[in-house]
C-alpha cells in the first residue's frame, strides 16, 4: 500500500513525527510526502489537500492530511471526484470511517491531537475492514453516481 502525506504549517510538525513513525514501523507501506516539505508559516491547505486526494482517486491509495483542525483539509479534499475524506479523531470514528464510509483520505489535527492518538486511530483505521453490507454500498454509489453528474 502506498500512502500520501500531506500537511499545511498547521499540522507540519505532527506530520513529519508520524513519517518517522511510519518509516520505523510500517516499513512495507511506501510513503510519498507530498508537502509542505519545510515549514512555511503562510502556506494554505487547499493546495496540500488538492495534490493528495488527486493521487489518490488516480491510485485508489490511501491519503493522509494534517492542518491545523482537519476540518479543512476534509473539506478540500472531498472536492476530488472519488475521495470520501473523514476527520479521525477518536477510535470509533476511525473504525467506523473505515468501515462504513469507505475513506479513503483520512485528516487529523496538528492542533488538538497529539503523536500517540493520531497513531492509535491510524492503527484502528488500517486494521478496521471495509463493511461490504449493501447498505453502505448503496450510499457510496449514492455519492459516485452524483459525482458521475456533476
Amino acid at each position: 500500500m502506498k500512502i500520501y502525506l500531506g500537511a499545511d504549517h498547521g499540522g507540519f510538525k505532527l506530520k513529519e513525527e508520524f513519517k518517522q513513525y511510519l518509516l520505523i514501523n510500517h516499513a512495507d507501506l511506501e510513503i510519498e510526502d507530498c508537502g509542505a516539505l519545510v515549514l512555511e508559516p503562510t502556506d494554505d491547505y487547499s493546495p496540500i489537500a488538492l495534490v493528495v486526494a488527486e493521487k489518490v482517486a488516480k491510485t485508489q491509495e490511501l491519503g493522509i492530511l494534517l492542518c491545523r483542525s482537519g476540518s479543512g483539509m476534509v473539506i478540500a479534499a472531498n472536492k476530488v471526484k472519488g475521495i470520501r475524506a473523514a476527520e479521525l479523531y477518536n477510535d470509533r470514528i476511525a473504525a467506523h470511517a473505515k468501515s462504513h464510509n469507505h475513506a479513503n483520505v483520512i485528516a487529523f489535527s496538528g492542533d488538538y491531537l497529539a503523536l500517540s492518538e493520531m497513531i492509535e486511530f491510524f492503527e484502528i483505521f488500517l486494521r478496521t475492514p471495509i463493511d461490504d453490507n449493501e447498505r453502505h454500498i448503496r450510499r457510496i454509489a449514492q455519492i459516485t453516481n452524483y459525482e458521475e453528474k456533476i
